[in-house]
């Protein structure tokens, strides 16, 4: 919990309109700080706004409004205790399929708007000895198929915290790593929907390769984020990331995740390739050529090579 040393200490969270950051922003307002909930409309700002969130309206692509948060930080005496880096958009294709204005856009929100917020904020969390909190995902360790943008752009999340944290742990400020699993968001069901989107602009030979796969993936994710964690309760490990005295360097958030951190590491990568394409296969539509076809099609991947690098968790 927050102790009264830190009430009122500023915290940054960004894409706070929804979803994991509205649930972290109201979490950590209840213990006490004072949240500038970044949200992109004036809509989801009037739904936000209440005792101890203040809402700041912040594409963290656009560098005005990131000039902006910083001078609203900069202005306010309280010290800032923590920036949580949680805007993202989910776009899921295959790698031959997907346009590269989609690629640019995907690494844009996900990896190089955080970077600008925190290269933004960094003098003030110096000053207050803070800490940044980046959301990445089990896709930032393990990427499944039609995952490559998304998780691209997470891999290299985690590689940019790896490296803060080396650089800036000297000089009193902490970077934390939040891993989710399936959270029940709207960022799911958006990602669905830009899937399907994208889908459609497949040639029929792109479709006739992949046309299975995306429609497969897609109920895989619809099944998973039903199942997964509530936002409230990532919200939970989010706010730990946050008022831990002595945070981990990386916390999981849900079952799902914790076991795949876990055991992913343990297996090759032609084991991976194989228990990935088992789960994924259940989904396929039944009845269609891909179905089958993607079976016959990873089978020779299924030797058991071991895996040339492999991962581990810092605690």
């Amino acid at each position: 919990m927050t102790t009264s040393s830190e009430v009122q200490k500023l915290i940054v969270v960004t894409g706070a309109s929804t979803g994991m950051g509205a649930s972290a922003a109201r979490e950590l307002a209840r213990r006490g700080f004072h949240v500038l909930a970044g949200v992109r409309r004036d809509r989801d700002a009037d739904a936000i706004r209440s005792t101890g969130i203040e809402p700041v309206i912040l594409d963290i692509t656009e560098s005005e409004q990131v000039e902006a948060l910083a001078a609203r930080v900069a202005d306010d005496p309280r010290a800032l205790h923590a920036l949580v880096n949680n805007a993202g958009v989910q776009v899921n294709a295959p790698v031959e399929t997907l346009p590269m204005t989609e690629w640019r856009r995907v690494f844009e929100v996900n990896l190089f708007g955080h970077i600008a917020v925190t290269q933004a904020l960094l003098p003030a969390l110096l000053r207050g000895k803070g800490r940044v909190i980046n959301i990445s995902s089990v896709g930032g360790r393990f990427a499944m198929a039609t995952y490559g943008a998304y998780a691209g752009a997470k891999f290299a999340l985690e590689a940019v915290s790896d490296s803060l944290r080396r650089e800036v742990a000297p000089l009193g400020v902490q970077v934390v790593v939040v891993e989710p699993g399936g959270v029940r968001t709207e960022m799911a069901a958006r990602g669905v929907e830009t899937a399907n989107h994208l889908a459609a602009r497949m040639t029929p030979e792109q479709d006739e390769r992949y046309g299975s796969l995306v429609r497969a993936n897609n109920t895989l994710m619809t099944a998973g984020t039903a199942s997964g964690l509530t936002a409230d309760a990532a919200a939970q490990v989010i706010a730990r990331a946050v008022t831990a005295r002595r945070p981990r360097t990386r916390y999981t958030a849900g079952r799902d995740a914790a076991l795949i951190m876990r055991l992913g590491p343990l297996l090759s990568d032609r084991t991976l390739d194989r228990v990935l394409a088992a789960n994924l296969r259940r989904h396929h539509p039944k009845g269609t050529a891909g179905r089958r076809g993607l079976h016959e099609r990873l089978r020779p991947l299924w030797c058991g090579h071991r895996r040339e690098n492999t991962v581990s968790v810092s605690t």
